[in-house]
């Protein structure tokens, strides 16, 4: 039976590949000047709100430690 640490591991691991997938659309149109700046913008944006959803996740599977 998974448990909700299950759920939160497997959704993590899309969030990071789906980055991934985008870092590298990214530099693809950079590096061959084929996208529009307002496609770049775009994908840029939806990296960042990946990577906002990535660390809240990181932040619930890691309990914070008191100093």
């Amino acid at each position: 039976m998974e448990t909700p640490q299950d759920d939160l591991g497997e959704r993590l691991a899309s969030l990071r590949q789906q980055h991934r997938d985008l870092d590298g659309a990214i530099a693809s149109l950079e590096k061959t000047g084929t996208g529009d700046q307002l496609q770049l913008r775009r994908l840029k944006k939806q990296k960042l709100q990946l990577k906002d959803e990535i660390s809240q996740l990181e932040d619930q599977l890691l309990p914070d430690i008191i100093a």
